[in-house]
C-alpha cells in the first residue's frame, strides 16, 4: 500500500527546472523588447510594425512617456530586475530571490493591463512591441504565481 503523504512530497524537478528556465527566458525577452522601444525613443526613430499598423501611433502618443521618460524604460528595468533575481537564484539557490521576483511580478502585469486598456480604448491603436511586453509580463506573472504556490506548499523549486 502506498503512503500518500510520501508520494505527494515527491520532487517534480523537471517542472521546476522548466519554470525557472521559462522565467529566465521570458524576463530576458521582455527586457530586450523594452530596451528596443526605449532605444527607439531616445534615437527619435519611429517604431515600425510589420504586422500591426499602430506602433508609431502608440509610441508617439501622450501616454508613451511619463515625466519625459519613455514608459518602456521602467519596463526594461523591471524585466532586468526579474532576470537578475532569477539568475541570482540559479547561482545561490536561495529561495528569497525567487520569492522577490514572484512578488514583483504583479507590477508588470498590472502596468501591462493599463497600457493595453489605453491602446484599445483611448489611443485606439495597437503596437506589436507593446503587445509582446504585455505577453511577457503576463507570463512572468503566471510563473510567479506558480512559484509562490510551490513555495507556500514547500514543494521543491529545482
Amino acid at each position: 500500500m502506498m503512503n500518500l503523504k510520501t508520494s505527494s512530497n515527491k520532487p517534480s524537478t523537471p517542472i521546476s527546472k522548466w519554470l525557472i528556465g521559462a522565467l529566465t527566458l521570458v524576463s530576458f525577452a521582455g527586457f530586450l523588447d523594452a530596451v528596443y522601444l526605449t532605444t527607439k525613443h531616445y534615437l527619435g526613430s519611429p517604431v515600425v510594425c510589420s504586422i500591426l499598423e499602430g506602433c508609431e501611433v502608440v509610441t508617439t502618443s501622450q501616454y508613451a512617456t511619463w515625466f519625459g521618460i519613455p514608459v518602456a524604460l521602467p519596463g526594461a528595468i523591471y524585466y532586468l530586475l526579474i532576470f537578475l533575481l532569477t539568475v541570482a537564484y540559479l547561482d545561490a539557490k536561495k529561495e528569497r530571490f525567487l520569492r522577490l521576483a514572484a512578488y514583483l511580478s504583479p507590477i508588470g502585469f498590472l502596468a501591462s493591463l493599463w497600457f493595453l486598456y489605453l491602446q484599445l480604448f483611448v489611443i485606439k491603436a495597437l503596437c506589436l512591441y507593446c503587445l509582446i511586453s504585455a505577453l511577457t509580463s503576463t507570463l512572468v506573472f503566471v510563473i510567479g504565481v506558480i512559484l509562490l504556490v510551490r513555495l507556500k506548499k514547500n514543494l521543491p523549486i529545482s
